[in-house]
């Protein structure tokens, strides 16, 4: 079942998952220009267990990571097209810049960061693994990103 989770459903559905003794991966990111590299990380992240959900930066937290005139898709659309592809089970949006309170809240078993980062870079990831969970890096394919895309329009 492919849905956006709201805030007050998102327990139901872990309460589900973990019923059902499923492997919760979580990721996240502003997917504003989907793009190659985002299926890639996206189709690895799935791998690593059975549901991916996926943390999504709302307009709001965009533009004050990326800028004024950012997102250039909004987020019912980002949500939309996310939840299309066939490795993402759930989407939920949140406000905020990083993703730790939906991190602590739904307690992934695998968080999934796509680049050439360091775990104890990586937002959430000291709490995953405290609580017994994994973090896993996928590497990003070489010469997509959405700057890149961007840059190219212009």
């Amino acid at each position: 079942m492919n849905n956006v989770l709201t805030h007050s459903s998102l327990n139901i559905i872990i309460s589900k998952i973990r019923s059902d003794h499923k492997k919760l991966v979580f990721t996240n990111g502003c997917f504003d220009i989907i793009h190659p590299g985002h299926i890639h990380v996206l189709s690895k992240a799935k791998l690593f267990g059975d549901i991916l959900v996926v943390g999504l930066n709302s307009d709001k937290s965009v533009k004050k990571l990326k800028g004024k005139e950012r997102p250039f898709v909004n987020e019912s659309d980002r949500s939309k097209i996310l939840l299309s592809l066939k490795y993402v089970d759930h989407v939920i949006i949140f406000d905020e810049l990083t993703p730790r309170d939906i991190i602590e809240k739904i307690k992934p078993d695998i968080l999934v960061k796509g680049g050439d980062y360091k775990v104890n870079d990586i937002v959430g990831s000291k709490f995953v693994i405290d609580s017994g969970g994994r973090v896993e890096i996928v590497k990003f394919l070489e010469g997509y990103s959405s700057s890149n895309y961007i840059d190219n329009i212009n």
